[in-house]
């Protein structure tokens, strides 16, 4: 693939990770609004079962090996989901926001473990962007269980981003997503039975909120984040996940009216500037043409070796609205 080419797709590439994090931003009206109704542990269930029935067409061009990296997937996006759920039960959806957003920092520090490069300006945006949401949600107070288990939230999401980024190196998006989605869907649906009985009226009351969270806000997103991480590297796509606070902050002023004070101000503000230190050395350099085949520094980022899943070593590895909403 020449230089130019992957330019365009790595492009491409960040504008769907943007579009994915715009898409969560969305949900917190949604999610605040739902909740009241709906427990936590049966939106989760009903909204991958909807998502999950949509790729079921795609399991039908599975073999061994899609299977397995698709469940080791799966193992790790649900991981996340109930390290999540039970750590927000005791702290709030704010400073749960600030603690998952470490793995902006953890993505890149595994991939050392795995070889890869850590460039200092990924380690600059990373910290500013880590400020700006500690700035944005932070509430102060001593550690608790609760920050433990989102911390391990993080570290399962983490694990899951590195995995997907050497995955799709080597599956179809569409296959990928339906094996990991029908095993998250499997699992909530079994975890959450007795709560989906108890409140179906409630579930039968807001299918419209659960149509959108499971085909737009589930289903749609993970197909994106599947392409995208074919041309942007883990580092990059952690980084841009940072932007859902800001999204979520943003969607809250304007559909519910809540404040966006001084404080969310400038916490944006310093993830926005992370994301221009993230790309901007590539930009310049772009607009400058500067950037040649052989020093191409994006393409070092992503270039992979033909590794197989199974031989990654993991141990180096609100219910909030900041939880359901991925």
């Amino acid at each position: 693939m020449s230089v130019t080419n992957f330019k365009i797709l790595h492009t491409r590439g960040i504008l769907l990770l943007v579009a994915t994090t715009l898409v969560w931003g969305t949900t917190f009206p949604v999610v605040k609004e739902t909740v009241v109704s709906i427990s936590p542990m049966a939106l989760i269930a009903v909204r991958f079962l909807l998502a999950a029935l949509v790729f079921l067409p795609w399991l039908r061009r599975i073999n061994a090996r899609l299977l397995r990296d698709g469940v080791l997937l799966g193992i790790a996006y649900l991981a996340s989901y109930i390290t999540l759920t039970i750590g927000v039960e005791t702290i709030s959806a704010g400073r749960a926001a600030f603690v998952l957003s470490l793995n902006v920092i953890l993505v890149p520090l595994f991939g050392l473990f795995l070889g890869r490069r850590l460039k200092r300006m990924a380690v600059y945006a990373a910290g500013l962007a880590i400020a700006g949401i500690g700035i944005m949600s932070w509430e102060g107070g001593g550690l608790s269980i609760g920050d433990f288990w989102v911390m391990g939230g993080a570290l399962s999401y983490a694990v899951y981003i590195l995995l997907l980024e050497a995955a799709t190196l080597r599956h179809p998006p569409l296959a990928l997503s339906a094996v990991q989605l029908v095993l998250v869907a499997g699992v909530t649906t079994i975890w959450a039975a007795p709560a989906i009985v108890v409140e179906w009226d409630a579930i039968a009351s807001h299918w419209g909120q659960l149509l959108y969270l499971g085909l737009v806000v589930t289903a749609t997103t993970t197909i994106t984040q599947a392409i995208a991480q074919q041309w942007v590297s883990a580092h990059e796509t952690a980084l841009l996940y940072t932007l859902e606070p800001v999204f979520a902050a943003i969607f809250s002023f304007w559909l519910l009216g809540e404040q966006f004070g001084v404080r969310g101000l400038l916490g944006a503000g310093l993830v926005l500037i992370a994301m221009v230190l993230s790309q901007g050395q590539a930009v310049i350099a772009q607009w400058l043409g500067r950037t040649r085949p052989d020093d191409a520094s994006i393409l070092s980022l992503v270039a992979l070796p033909s590794t197989d899943l199974s031989s990654t070593d993991l141990s180096s590895t609100d219910l909030s609205t900041t939880e359901v909403s991925r």
